[in-house]
């Protein structure tokens, strides 16, 4: 069971970086205390997603970039606050 536990971990956190460089989070970071913060927050949110297919499949399909995140990302309106691409 760990084992599968840490596969899984791998796996969410390598697709949530990618999913940062592809939507320019990465580079739009806050910084100061609250970004350990809302990093957890995200990792948690990752790793409780139930769409990772969906996301390795948009991620392949936006290797040179998007502006936003797809609607069925956890993390959508944090990165895109971080980008300042929020939905109004």
């Amino acid at each position: 069971m760990a084992m599968g536990l840490m596969k899984r971990l791998d796996e969410r956190a390598a697709l949530m970086g990618r999913m940062m460089r592809t939507v320019g989070a990465d580079d739009a970071m806050p910084s100061g205390m609250m970004l350990e913060t809302a990093m957890r927050k995200a990792a948690s949110r990752c790793l409780g997603c139930e769409r990772p297919a969906d996301c390795a499949h948009w991620l392949e399909a936006h290797e040179d970039g998007a502006a936003h995140a797809p609607d069925f990302c956890p993390n959508g309106d944090l990165f895109a606050a971080w980008t300042g691409q929020a939905k109004a």
